[in-house]
């Protein structure tokens, strides 16, 4: 029921003829629905905070008894008191929302804290682990906690300053897949599709105050069961923005509805604020509409239909290196027949050997490596186009590549003179280098960069083979439901960062971290330093938690948070990727497929730190006992990028690579001083109370320079500006 109809009951038992005027008066009103989308807003979402400490005046739970598989007590206490320590500590309770007053006393380890989405937060960081490769990069990011809160906690640090948004909310399946009030939503819930449009509705208006308005998009998964609604709710959300809808079969075979049809596709809402378009690109054949449907031969853009053709991709003329013709023999030239040794895993050239004298027929082994000798399908000794000096020196320039396999090792390929010079001049593009660093380059023929149709029919976005296939690949044995193509998330957001090398992502349902892996893949094709910000929680799957409450835990225990999402999946996928090694540290086996070829095992060079939200109190705030947990934040709203100020400096002031903090006023010129100095310098925070001070000091900062007031625009941020 919503929280209008929880008020008239509560009425009706008070006073019943009013509660009954107050009824028919709301079914007058709620029978009048306006056009649009209209449903129930429930009663304002909690969530649990296991290992958050219990202070007095929290809001608490209490457990079930450990190895207890109930639901347990739902209702929500205050704490009055705490005393004594350790494991006897007790804490007196009074129950909350209720006419008839009632307390009772309870274990402070039989307790958790509860918080409720109507109330104020004030969020902070703690570090959990980083992994650094990406030298003086920015940082992407990866927050464990409650996505409404994480969500609020980016108000401060990015209001107005992302430019995209990709989320895949749960589908609302009824198999236990998302919750609502600690509950899991069933099948059978009456209320199913409005508790899912509420949970939506909170943290869209949340993402759409962090979105640049002159430039952004919000791209949204979501499946048949709610995209219909979805459909209606973004409008009402983002009425400034232009919505489109694209159909994207994730899995070929499909999967098998009860008395229907297979399903093989799902939707992505695209919602572009200010003049955010879909970037005309170069794609391949399977992106033409010929691929798709059979017949047609227009591809509709935003707001009209152009004429196109369908786009081919040439490579260059790569060629074998055997030499043909005259002239062929070993004979012909004695300095060409030389090995070449080669990895048969990665098919990579590890050593090119000199001559080999007359007489000897053979290569010397060498551990490991396959020996590639120019020999014939009729067993005679041919020779090489070039010199073993010049082949060195092609490998390094990316012409030679190996093809397939044969009974004397590979195919060795390279790129002749003419036609290096071609891919070199602008009729070609070079896209890359795969992974033995061969130039990934190709000519672009029969017409201009395209506009991608609203029906995606893509080999590389099977959810199947390039969501659970590479996820198995970074962490052998460990899986996750239904993660996304890595390549169809890639794709997604190329369309609208291509341009953009220092945008910033988010991702606040981030599952497995896709979204940052994919944005990993599009700062190794051109060099950017795009970041992303990624959210999760991390809550055991629902399987997972009916073992280990048997076992007689419960979440805060660290036997528990081990099997999280956020600890389990999202953060060692991402550092997996980063570092090219599985968990366990070996070498990640395969390659990555698509626009960029090269091994797992090679990583990016990136950088990402981890992190957990928490929970402070104003009071700890202003007086800057909290400054730890706030230090995250300042870091972040300055670029997350660089070193960062984890302390409270003694001096009175610090500057870091991005920002400065200013602590002591009397250290003001010094400060400024020091700011003129750095160019890097984006924000100084200048603590203080007194308004006239906090100008003075303004004024003899750089006029590029940010300045903001601790703590003031922080708790203001988390008091006034969050949407409730």
């Amino acid at each position: 029921m919503s929280r209008l109809t929880d008020l008239i009951s509560k009425a009706k038992a008070k006073d019943a003829d009013l509660g009954r005027e107050l009824e028919r008066e709301f079914k007058a009103l709620s029978s009048r629905r306006s056009f649009g989308l209209n449903f129930e807003r429930h009663r304002p979402e909690n969530v649990e905070l296991p290992g958050r400490p219990i202070r007095k005046g929290d809001k608490v739970r209490i457990l079930p008894e450990r190895g207890s598989t109930k639901k347990g007590d739902q209702r929500l206490w205050k704490v009055i008191s705490l005393a004594g320590r350790g494991a006897e500590r007790i804490a007196k309770l009074s129950l909350l929302y209720t006419d008839e007053s009632e307390q009772t006393e309870a274990l402070y380890s039989d307790l958790v804290v509860v918080a409720e989405f109507r109330d104020y937060i004030y969020p902070g960081l703690v570090s959990t682990g980083k992994v650094e490769r990406g030298g003086d990069k920015p940082f992407h990011t990866v927050i464990n906690g409650e996505n409404f809160h994480a969500l609020e906690a980016l108000t401060f640090t990015h209001r107005g300053k992302v430019d995209a948004i990709y989320i895949d909310p749960p589908y609302n399946s009824g198999a236990t897949d998302w919750k609502y009030n600690n509950s899991y939503v069933e099948k059978d819930d009456a209320y199913r599709h409005s508790k899912w449009l509420a949970m939506i509705e909170r943290r869209l208006i949340l993402a759409r105050e962090l979105l640049n308005p002159n430039h952004s998009v919000l791209i949204v998964t979501i499946d048949a069961r709610e995209f219909l609604r979805l459909g209606l709710l973004l409008p009402q959300i983002f009425p400034e923005a232009r919505i489109q809808m694209v159909s994207s079969i994730i899995n070929p075979k499909g999967v098998s509805v009860a008395g229907g049809f297979r399903r093989a596709d799902e939707y992505l809402f695209f919602a572009m604020l200010g003049d955010a378009a879909p970037k005309r690109l170069r794609l391949s054949k399977e992106w033409s509409p010929s691929s798709i449907v059979s017949g047609t031969s227009k591809i509709p853009e935003l707001d009209e239909a152009e004429e196109q053709t369908s786009v081919r991709r040439t490579e260059p003329a790569w060629t074998s290196m055997m030499r043909r013709g005259s002239e062929a023999a070993r004979a012909d030239r004695e300095s060409m027949f030389y090995p070449i040794y080669a990895d048969p895993e990665s098919r990579v050239i590890v050593e090119v050997g000199e001559a080999l004298p007359q007489g000897v027929d053979e290569a010397p082994e060498k551990e490991g490596l396959v020996p590639i000798l120019p020999i014939r399908r009729n067993g005679d000794q041919g020779r090489w186009q070039i010199s073993a000096a010049e082949l060195r020196t092609r490998i390094k320039q990316g012409r030679i590549r190996l093809g397939r396999p044969t009974s004397y090792g590979f195919v060795v390929n390279y790129l002749p003179d003419g036609a290096y010079e071609a891919v070199l001049s602008d009729t070609f593009e070079i896209e890359g280098y795969a992974h033995d660093g061969s130039i990934i380059a190709f000519q672009i023929e029969d017409g201009d960069d395209r506009i991608a149709p609203t029906q995606w029919k893509i080999e590389s976005h099977n959810a199947s083979e390039h969501g659970s296939g590479i996820l198995e690949q970074l962490m052998p044995g460990r899986s996750f439901p239904f993660p996304k193509s890595l390549y169809a998330v890639e794709d997604a957001l190329r369309f609208f960062l291509f341009d953009n090398r220092d945008a910033k992502v988010l991702d606040f349902f981030s599952g497995s971290g896709t979204t940052a892996h994919a944005v990993m893949r599009l700062n190794k094709q051109d060099g950017g330093q795009r970041q992303c910000i990624s959210v999760t929680n991390n809550e055991a799957s629902a399987g997972e938690q009916a073992k280990l409450r048997e076992d007689g835990l419960r979440p805060g225990d660290p036997e528990w948070e081990q099997w999280g999402i956020c600890d389990y999946i999202t953060k060692p996928r991402i550092k997996a990727a980063i570092t090219g090694q599985t968990p366990e540290g070996q070498p990640i086996k395969g390659d990555y497929k698509f626009t960029d070829e090269f091994l797992m095992a090679d990583g990016f060079a990136e950088n990402a730190e981890f992190f957990t939200l928490t929970y402070e109190t104003p009071v700890a705030v202003s007086h800057n006992r909290a400054f730890e947990r706030i230090a995250p934040l300042l870091w972040m709203r300055a670029g997350s990028a660089g070193s960062r100020i984890e302390k409270l400096p003694e001096g009175g002031w610090a500057v870091a690579d991005c920002y400065g903090l200013l602590t002591d006023l009397d250290q003001a010129a010094l400060f400024a001083e020091a700011i003129h100095g750095k160019d890097s310098i984006r924000i100084a925070y200048i603590v203080t109370d007194d308004e006239r001070r906090f100008q003075s000091v303004v004024r003899q900062l750089p006029d590029t320079v940010e300045p903001v007031r601790l703590y003031e625009s922080y708790l203001t941020n988390f008091r006034f500006a969050t949407g409730r």
